[in-house]
């Protein structure tokens, strides 16, 4: 799952990244509202953390952006501002909730998970693919209901692909989602073959079918056909 975060303060703006990294996120950052503006036009992210107070804007115009963009990404406000009607007029734009400052990382966490369960799984705790059960909150994968032991760049990519089931996706959109901005420096992707290899072979070693189709040329996709 990759996320922005939105937040002019250096301090805060390195907790939530250091913190979320290690809940298992790819995580990028913007310290203003431009580069939130250059960030958002260019990549896709599943949730954007986003402060309202920018030096150089409103953190609501990025909002507007987003949905006059029509992107899928979950909106989670965070600001110190407490007024009602920035609240209201937020969650009217269409972020889906509000979080003020100070809060703890726990609750912020719970707060993203529960985001991105409606949004990528229905409000579902679980995905089902043929034999293939992921509970994302637990970041687990069973084949037949035994777990497969997966790195975390593996699973990433099963899940990238379960919650895109019959669509083809390029291999650039694959690895910026789930490699972040470090995808822009590799000078090919062959990397991307090669973890895509070692997760076929784990999820086939314990039963599973071999559903992750190449289309030569363009990318990959799950796909029972």
């Amino acid at each position: 799952m990759k996320l922005l975060i939105v937040e002019d303060e250096p301090t805060l703006r390195s907790s939530l990244v250091e913190y979320l990294v290690q809940d298992g996120y790819v995580v990028e950052a913007a310290a203003n509202y431009a580069q939130a503006h250059e960030k958002i036009k260019l990549y896709q992210y599943d949730c954007v953390l986003l402060d309202l107070t920018l030096p150089d804007g409103n953190g609501l115009d990025v909002v507007r952006t987003l949905k006059a963009d029509r992107s899928p990404a979950g909106v989670l406000i965070i600001s110190a501002r407490g007024a009602l009607d920035d609240r209201v007029l937020g969650l009217e734009l269409g972020a889906d909730d509000y979080l003020a400052k100070p809060f703890h990382l726990s609750e912020l966490s719970a707060r993203l998970k529960a985001i991105i369960r409606r949004r990528q799984f229905q409000g579902q705790r679980h995905l089902l693919f043929q034999e293939l059960t992921v509970f994302p909150d637990q970041a687990q994968v069973l084949v037949h209901g035994e777990p497969v032991a997966l790195t975390r760049k593996e699973y990433d990519l099963l899940l990238y692909l379960l919650t895109h089931p019959g669509r083809v996706l390029t291999k650039e959109s694959i690895a910026e989602h789930v490699w972040g901005d470090a995808a822009d420096a590799a000078d090919s992707f062959d990397f991307l073959y090669t973890h895509l290899k070692n997760l076929r072979r784990k999820l086939q070693d314990k039963g599973c079918g071999d559903y992750i189709r190449s289309v030569y040329g363009v990318g990959y996709k799950l796909s029972v056909e």
